[in-house]
């Protein structure tokens, strides 16, 4: 792994909660093209869920092989993260980024006008494709365009709001798209999105690339690949069939093979994909065991909370839509509110408390019982430990990137997002499988939300204890120190 060599910031004495930064016209304007695409992957993510039954009708699919349609975005957008992260720090960030953003748009329009299973599929691989150029590239130049501090704060508190909103508007937009139109208007949906989004970005987005151009780490490139793809499939498989596949154990095996071949070669190599060093730093590894904990926990609640809301209470898929519905609303108000926050108590303070807000509120919804009561309890501890949720999304995004050098940002916040999607991805098939298979649903539930709220609760202490003497700035900067043992 290549040293690093960036120096450690002096933390910036702690300020008053600063005022919100005026941004000009044309900041607002490069904040809206990059927070609408990563809107727009967002609500990929979950637009389709509700239309799989229909879509399969129509296309012919099986229901096993419905979870193909899931798969085939979650393999490449999670497996090429880290790989397009670096590239676009090598050679040209907004390059990647209009790259990505035109092949979502046709690859979406390709799943709309789908004629048979393969064309669908993909499509979506290809949806995929795009979306792991346009993640790690965006956020990149968020955070290189916009500096370090409440300007960067505000910047990123928008993206996560919509990030978070766009997740669950997808769930609301799935069920009365295909009510009342088709399945296809789904994925018509994101076509429209890149068709808006695209015709603006190459007039706002400054290129932005490191500035020496070393070679690209090939052989740590294939093996984290192939890595988290063998990893990510293992995962999504198991949500549907268990553990017990030999597939599953194959692919598993052979992914966590691969990552630590990675970090092997990764600690050889002169021109990293990953360095070491980096991962080393507290606020790197603490804030990505933050970032993977909230993402896990959360939408393995989401997940079971859908069953719960269905199976046991007999709402519909629309019914279950506005519960969460009101979730996307909060986390509005949250995202609105989470800069000021971070601003007031930095950004350490502000992820060890969201995080043990977020197990706390979790724990409320082991009262849940049959009665219509519990919709209005479900919806109110979902969305009041989603805004907690939220507040943790933004701040580990901050500890994870403060003082770290724009050369360096691809790297960084191509972490962020790798830690997103194997968050997003590991929740469900760990925990969520307890209460598909559970002999009584409503029980298999119960022992779900304990153990999400028992391991954000510990995740919380731990994060704390890591990144305890680093002491963070009104900003919500945050030192980047080596990482030692709590």
């Amino acid at each position: 792994m290549a040293i690093d060599t960036t120096p450690t910031p002096t933390p910036a004495p702690v300020a008053a909660e600063p005022s919100a930064p005026r941004l000009s016209a044309r900041d607002r304007l490069v904040l809206f093209v990059l927070c609408a695409a990563q809107f727009m992957v967002a609500l990929d993510f979950s637009v389709l869920n509700v239309a799989l039954p229909v879509l399969g009708a129509d296309l012919g699919m099986s229901t096993s092989a419905l979870q193909w349609a899931v798969t085939a975005f979650a393999l490449p957008s999670g497996g090429f993260l880290l790989l397009f992260g670096r590239m676009g720090d090598l050679y040209g960030r907004r390059r990647l980024f209009l790259a990505g953003l035109a092949l979502f748009g046709a690859a979406s329009l390709l799943a709309t006008l789908a004629w048979d299973p393969a064309s669908f599929l993909a499509g979506r691989a290809l949806q995929g494709l795009g979306a792991a150029a346009i993640v790690p590239t965006g956020m990149s130049l968020l955070t290189t365009t916009f500096p370090e501090g409440p300007a960067r704060d505000r910047a990123l508190g928008i993206s996560g709001t919509l990030l978070s909103l766009g997740f669950t508007v997808g769930m609301v937009a799935g069920g009365v798209l295909t009510d009342l139109l088709s399945w296809r208007s789904t994925m018509g949906l994101l076509a429209l999105f890149a068709l808006v989004v695209l015709p603006l970005a190459p007039r706002l987005l400054p290129e932005s690339r490191t500035p020496e151009r070393p070679r690209l780490d090939v052989p740590g490139a294939v093996t984290v690949t192939g890595g988290l793809l063998s990893l990510i499939y293992a995962l999504t498989t198991a949500a549907e069939h268990g553990f017990g596949r030999t597939d599953v154990l194959v692919t598993l095996g052979a992914g966590l093979l691969l990552l630590a071949a990675f970090v092997a070669v990764e600690s050889r190599t002169r021109a990293p994909l990953v360095s070491l060093p980096m991962l080393r730093r507290r606020t790197v590894a603490w804030g990505n065991l933050g970032g993977l904990v909230t993402f896990s926990m959360m939408s393995t609640v989401v997940f079971v909370l859908t069953l719960y809301l269905q199976e046991i209470l007999h709402l519909s898929a629309f019914e279950t839509g506005l519960v969460f519905g009101v979730q996307g609303v909060l986390s509005v108000v949250a995202g609105s509110y989470a800069p000021r926050v971070i601003g007031r108590f930095g950004a350490r303070r502000t992820l060890v408390g969201s995080l043990a807000g977020q197990g706390a509120l979790g724990l409320f919804l082991l009262a849940l019982g049959e009665g219509g009561w519990s919709v209005v309890l479900a919806t109110a501890a979902v969305s009041l430990a989603s805004m907690c949720h939220l507040g943790a999304i933004i701040s580990y995004g901050l500890t994870v990137t403060s003082g770290v050098p724009d050369e360096e940002q691809g790297l960084a916040t191509g972490l962020v997002t790798s830690t997103q999607q194997v968050g997003i991805t590991v929740g469900i098939p760990l925990l969520g499988v307890l209460a598909t298979t559970a002999p009584d649903l409503r029980s298999g539930v119960h022992t779900v939300l304990v153990l999400d709220a028992v391991i954000v609760l510990v995740a919380a202490v731990l994060v704390a204890v890591g990144l305890r003497g680093n002491r963070a700035a009104g900003s919500g900067a945050v030192e980047a120190e080596p990482l030692r043992a709590p």
